[in-house]
């Protein structure tokens, strides 16, 4: 017995650590990822989409507060992997672990819902978790950077704009997406398979056509935006903008396509208003699809119910009552009846 009780006392302190490692880990690799797109932005390294601050609002959401140490250990290994680690590096992972944590709290206190079922839930994840919440990091790194001398006051506007966005795109693109893959989203089904396969064929075509065209046609993307969101609601529609954004950043960082021959900044402004109008428009649209096809569905639910009343009503039978396990006492379904009470024979 003794043995039992010791394991039920350290097996909580154990998955929390294991959790941390996870989220750590995780975070380390995408942001190593997020890297290979990076911009320098008045001599700031910055990346367009930034996944790891991604990565740990959705961790914090998923596996609640207590990973929190996990994503301020994966952010000084990012760190770590670029340069020595100095003095400067704590305000930046305590910056980078502030963020995602001001943002789980905001979204906990107005009620968001993991499924994002609701147009609310949308609107909370880009105006709190993500144009809120990430102003802490971007304020605080660029900051930094002025601080040390590193970079002129009169250059802090142009590369916290950057910072901030890159931070705000990883929200927005990949919380919603790994919120989807951890099952709280409902997933595809199955009848609506082949027109996956469709639609992913058509963003495999259009998309890089659009990227790589000098023309500058990237508005060919969103109409496959509205097919995601029409079809496959938040799932499919925040995939194929991750898609097409990364895509866009990588062709970005290169000068290439529609952003030939424009300046660092000017493709920086571009690139984030592509990616920026690609997230809401995901996001936005498949929240009201998934919250008009819910109150569709609970409306069919109540006019059925109502249905079977009155055919109970004109057959000159009761109406039928609530389910046996869905009565509670002191209901019309199950009445309680006082010890003084007769009943009638």
């Amino acid at each position: 017995m003794a043995g039992v009780l010791v394991t039920r006392q350290f097996r909580p302190p154990t998955e929390t650590v294991l959790a941390s490692l996870a989220v750590a880990a995780c975070y380390y690799a995408v942001g190593r990822l997020g890297l290979l797109g990076r911009l320098v932005v008045e001599g700031v390294v910055v990346t367009p989409i930034w996944p790891p601050t991604g990565v740990a609002v959705a961790a914090l959401l998923l596996l609640g507060v207590r990973v929190w140490p996990g994503i301020a250990l994966g952010c000084f290994l990012v760190i770590a992997s670029l340069t020595t680690p100095g003095l400067t590096t704590v305000v930046t992972v305590v910056s980078n672990t502030a963020a995602p944590l001001c943002a789980f709290l905001l979204l906990r206190r107005v009620g968001f819902r993991l499924d994002m079922a609701r147009l609310r839930d949308g609107l909370c994840l880009v105006f709190l978790g993500g144009f809120g919440a990430m102003l802490i990091s971007s304020t605080a790194g660029v900051g930094l950077h002025v601080a040390t001398g590193s970079l002129e006051r009169s250059e802090f506007w142009p590369a916290w704009l950057a910072w901030w966005a890159g931070d705000t795109m990883g929200v927005l693109l990949v919380t919603p997406l790994l919120l989807a893959f951890a099952g709280a989203i409902g997933r595809f089904r199955t009848r609506r398979w082949s027109e996956a396969v469709c639609l992913g064929v058509a963003a495999l075509v259009i998309v890089p056509s659009a990227v790589l065209s000098p023309m500058s046609l990237l508005f060919l993307v969103f109409p496959l935006l509205i097919w995601a969101a029409l079809r496959f609601q938040l799932a499919g529609s925040v995939l194929c903008a991750l898609f097409a954004s990364v895509l866009t950043t990588f062709e970005a960082t290169a000068g290439k396509g529609a952003f030939l021959h424009l300046s660092d900044v000017e493709i920086m402004v571009k690139l984030q208003a592509f990616n920026g109008s690609a997230a809401l428009t995901a996001l936005l649209l498949s929240s009201v699809i998934t919250e008009q096809r819910a109150t569709r569905r609970s409306v069919r639910r109540a006019c059925e119910e109502l249905a079977e009343v009155l055919e109970h009503l004109a057959a000159g039978e009761p109406s039928p009552g609530p389910p046996a396990a869905d009565r509670t006492p002191g209901t019309s379904g199950d009445r309680v009846v006082s010890p003084g009470e007769r009943r009638d024979p």
